[in-house]
C-alpha cells in the first residue's frame, strides 16, 4: 500500500438550486471568500490556477489545478492537481429534494517530502484534517449561498 495515496468521497447537502450551487463551486477565484481553509487562489488562465490551501495543521499545500471537465448540463467539473499533491477531483452536482447533492471525489498522492515521510504515522491525522476542511466547506458554501 502507498500510505502517501488519498481517496475522499465527501457528500455536501446544499440547501439551494442544483445550479446556483453549480455556479459557485465553477468559480474557484471565490473559493476563499466563502471556504476559510482555501486560502488563496491565483488564476493563470481560462482553465489553470494555483491553490494554496491550509486546515488545522499547521502547513499549506499549493498546487496548480488545470480544468479537465466543465459539464453544465452533467453537473459536473472535474481537475487535475500537481504540485504538493498530484491527482484529481470532480464535484458532481444534483438535485436533492428542493436542495442540492454535491458530491466531491478526490484522488492524490501527496509529494510533499515531510509528509511523505509522516505518511504512516500522520495518516489518520491527515484524514481527518481532510474531513475538517470539507466540514467547514460545505458550511461556508450554504452561508455563502444563504447571503446571496
Amino acid at each position: 500500500m502507498d500510505w502517501s495515496h488519498y481517496r475522499f468521497l465527501s457528500l455536501w447537502s446544499v440547501p439551494a438550486p442544483p445550479a446556483v450551487v453549480y455556479g459557485a463551486l465553477e468559480r474557484a477565484e471565490d473559493y476563499p471568500r466563502w471556504w476559510p481553509q482555501v486560502r488563496s487562489v491565483t488564476r493563470l488562465d481560462d482553465t489553470t490556477g494555483v491553490f494554496t490551501i491550509r486546515s488545522v495543521l499547521p502547513y499549506a499545500m499549493t498546487f496548480t489545478a488545470r480544468e479537465e471537465r466543465r459539464d453544465p448540463a452533467a453537473g459536473v467539473l472535474e481537475i487535475t492537481m500537481s504540485g504538493d499533491i498530484d491527482g484529481w477531483a470532480r464535484w458532481t452536482v444534483t438535485a436533492d429534494g428542493p436542495g442540492t447533492l454535491a458530491r466531491y471525489e478526490q484522488a492524490v498522492d501527496v509529494t510533499r517530502p515531510l509528509l511523505r515521510r509522516l505518511a504512516v504515522p500522520g495518516r489518520p491525522v491527515f484524514r481527518a484534517n481532510h474531513r475538517l476542511m470539507m466540514r467547514a466547506g460545505r458550511q461556508g458554501l450554504a452561508a455563502y449561498l444563504e447571503a446571496g
